[in-house]
């Protein structure tokens, strides 16, 4: 009779044993769980930004060469018009030279 009470007992403080270290193990693994499903989510969430940061610089790349080539024409145009510029001016001196000589003939004739 002492030996069934004893492997009654035994028995039954081991079940409570494994079971509530099943339950533990449940618990942790129910966390671990979570949490990977947390970092999945925050990893979805990372990728979503990554994209849309991609594409705002691509975009902002396209702007820049754009930019670049706009800023190219106007150095050509400006470029231009200083030689432009600089015919006008010689062009003028030349009209003024032309005007003073013709001032002086007519003060001459006067």
């Amino acid at each position: 009779m002492f030996f069934e009470w004893s492997l009654l007992t035994i028995l039954s403080i081991l079940s409570v044993y494994l079971f509530v270290k099943m339950y533990y193990f449940k618990s942790i693994t129910s966390k671990e769980q979570r949490s990977n499903e947390l970092m999945k989510l925050t990893l979805q969430e990372a990728e979503i930004l990554i994209r849309k940061y991609q594409i705002q610089l691509q975009r902002a790349l396209g702007n820049v060469d754009i930019l670049s080539d706009e800023l190219t024409k106007l150095r050509n145009e400006l470029k231009i018009l200083k030689q432009r510029n600089t015919k006008h001016r010689q062009e003028v001196d030349r009209l003024n030279g032309k005007i003073k000589a013709l001032e002086g003939r007519i003060d001459a004739l006067l």
